[in-house]
């Protein structure tokens, strides 16, 4: 009898989680659904946590035994040019995409919801989001302080100058190098650790949610929810067939090495519990680590495919809802506006809120607007999250393709 792997049992404990909210939400009352919520929340707050830990650790010693292995500085800059690139056409192809499909669907109109009273709308911090704040900080005051916060675009700022200076400092360099290597292995074996609770995880995080919101949430967005993840599917058959074009077969190689990654994103909600496993999953797919190692951490902070999806979805749902026409060239502007805002956010709670709210005042939309969303953010994070992870992962392997270093 084949034994049950990472997918199957996560698969089985959101199942459980799903009845066990919709059970606790129709027959207990509501201070019992209160402390039931707050019992699983603990769950998932240290699964999260245990995760979160591994971050910092591993991006650092990953991403600079990677660029110094490269060794060779202008490597470094042809491979983060391409990258970067790779990054900036998909995260345009994901703006357009929601663009697109919210003037078609016209979502926000045909729900009619009511305009929410502005006194209920928590203060979202919109006014850090300016130009000059996002270019300062990137840039880390204090590399202890931004492995603290887990700030992943400053962790990768520092570790792109230490991985240069150590490729750059000969012999006593590759004593590092075999020092951060051996801690990258230890990292990745507290992961496997901590990757046996995952399913567990699932089961808390869906319960929570359901046993406060039941099956209302789904029936009362149901068409909004629906129309975005038809449209994350077209996203992935849109990334899968470019990445076709690039390695072939191999992209449904990586696909089935990840899936239980992918699954994991989806079910905590977070992009940031599936980075250290897929590592691992790339290196198996016959991604070299030093490119993995330097891709990938790039990509947790400028490659968020399914959050600028949804962004560009939020934004003109709230639009729509109140019945503020917005022309072309104003949404295009708005696309631009949310691809500089965005980058830099995976890992922050509720960030993709933070920049709708910034973007929003800017169009002059009511930010009030952002209750209509608050209730469903949760399953909207499933499936931005996960398809943060595939287009992180399609990324890696075709850049590795490009560098004639992907292997069968």
């Amino acid at each position: 009898m084949k034994k049950i792997g990472l997918t199957g049992w996560i698969l089985i404990f959101m199942a459980a989680g799903i009845a066990a909210g919709l059970l606790i939400h129709h027959i207990a009352s509501a201070s019992s659904i209160s402390r039931f919520s707050d019992s699983m929340s603990i769950l998932t707050d240290v699964f999260l946590r245990l995760i979160k830990m591994i971050i910092a650790p591993l991006v650092f010693s990953a991403l600079v035994t990677g660029i110094a292995k490269l060794g060779d500085i202008r490597a470094v800059g042809r491979i983060g040019g391409k990258t970067l690139a790779w990054f900036l056409a998909a995260s345009l192809l994901s703006l357009i995409l929601g663009m697109v499909v919210m003037n078609i669907v016209h979502t926000g109109h045909d729900l009619h919801l009511p305009v929410p009273s502005g006194e209920d709308l928590q203060p979202l911090a919109s006014s850090s989001l300016s130009f000059k704040t996002f270019v300062t900080h990137v840039f880390p005051r204090s590399i202890m302080e931004a492995m603290a916060n887990n700030e992943i675009l400053q962790i990768v700022v520092f570790s792109v100058f230490f991985g240069i200076a150590t490729a750059a400092a000969g012999e006593k360099g590759k004593i590092m190098i075999r020092a951060l290597e051996a801690v990258t292995e230890i990292i990745l074996r507290v992961t496997g650790y901590v990757m046996n609770f995952a399913p567990l995880a699932a089961f808390a995080a869906v319960a929570a949610i359901l046993s406060i919101k039941g099956s209302e949430i789904l029936i009362s967005y149901g068409k909004f929810i629906l129309i975005f993840y038809f449209s994350v599917l077209a996203l992935w058959a849109i990334l899968i067939t470019i990445s076709y074009l690039w390695i072939g077969k191999k992209v449904f190689v990586v696909l089935g090495n990840v899936k239980d990654v992918v699954l994991l994103a989806f079910s905590t909600a977070s992009s940031e519990a599936a980075f250290p496993k897929l590592i691992e999953e790339l290196e198996k797919s016959g991604c070299p680590n030093k490119i993995v190692s330097f891709v990938l951490p790039l990509g947790y902070s400028f490659n968020l495919d399914g959050s600028m999806l949804y962004m560009t979805f939020a934004s003109l749902f709230i639009a729509q809802a109140y019945g503020i026409a917005l022309s072309f060239q104003t949404q295009v502007i708005m696309l631009l506006v949310l691809m500089l805002t965005s980058k830099g956010i995976a890992g922050v709670p509720r960030a993709a809120l933070v920049v709708i709210a910034g973007t929003l005042s800017m169009f002059h939309i009511p930010q009030q607007g952002l209750l209509l969303l608050l209730g469903i953010d949760q399953f909207m994070d499933m499936a931005r999250s996960a398809t943060n992870v595939v287009g992180n992962s399609l990324a890696t392997a075709v850049i590795c393709k490009m560098e004639g270093v992907l292997e069968d």
